[in-house]
């Protein structure tokens, strides 16, 4: 079954365009034109990824990532942002709230095709694979996709816990960003950003809720990044 996209942007010469070159490329394409319009499409369901441009006439893109991810029924939806703004502070505010990834527009076909194929894979389930990964409190479940804490869910986006397990099946080892980028599956080696941080940053709230214990997820001035492994679980 082909995968569903939803395309919200405003811009009606581009969403033609992108829609029938996915198209083309296997995918099914619904677009939407505004919030009011794209939160509607929403409500009925069924889509396997969200592109969505910031700047729409009724609202932020950001408005409606941070509803989403508040949703319990869409906030694990992959969300792609597509944007015209040059700062990088936008970007950065756009994945702390939650979306998987970002393109700078203006764009090609080819590389938006790219990223949606990443985001759609990261998001598929590990086929065959059932295997808990235990670290103390924390919990990675490879086949329901889930980290938890104390056996409550962490609401951590499809990129993120892609992002947790490459460090997770490295405790203890240092990795470099370029390391963590060849392991996530396809994502786009384009240009460096500060992604990275902005996801592990999102990671850390959400998995490290003791301030007595030491970070899980540990900075390597000038290196990387490392899982740590505690003492008792070694």
């Amino acid at each position: 079954m082909s995968a569903r996209l939803l395309l919200i942007d405003d811009d009606k010469r581009l969403t033609d365009m992108l829609g029938d070159y996915l198209r083309r490329n296997g995918y099914e394409v619904d677009a939407a034109a505004s919030l009011a319009a794209g939160r509607e499409r929403l409500r009925q369901g069924g889509y396997d990824a969200l592109l969505l441009d910031l700047m729409l006439p009724d609202g932020d893109g950001l408005d409606l990532t941070r509803e989403l991810r508040n949703d319990a029924r869409l906030r694990r939806l992959p969300l792609l942002m597509l944007t015209a703004r040059g700062e990088p502070m936008d970007r950065i505010v756009g994945l702390e709230l939650g979306a998987d990834d970002y393109l700078p527009k203006p764009f090609e076909p080819r590389e938006l095709l790219a990223r949606v194929k990443a985001l759609l894979r990261r998001a598929a389930p590990e086929s065959g694979s059932d295997d808990v990964l235990v670290f103390g409190r924390l919990e990675i479940d490879l086949g329901a996709r889930q980290a938890r804490l104390d056996g409550r869910p962490c609401e951590l986006t499809s990129h993120q816990f892609e992002l947790l397990v490459v460090l997770a099946r490295s405790a203890g080892r240092v990795l470099t960003r370029d390391q963590i980028m060849d392991a996530l599956k396809g994502h786009p080696l384009d240009a460096f950003d500060r992604s990275i941080d902005v996801h592990i940053s999102r990671i850390r709230a959400l998995i490290e809720d003791d301030p007595k214990n030491p970070r899980r997820v540990l900075t390597v001035r000038g290196s990387g990044y490392v899982f740590a492994r505690k003492q008792d679980e070694d």
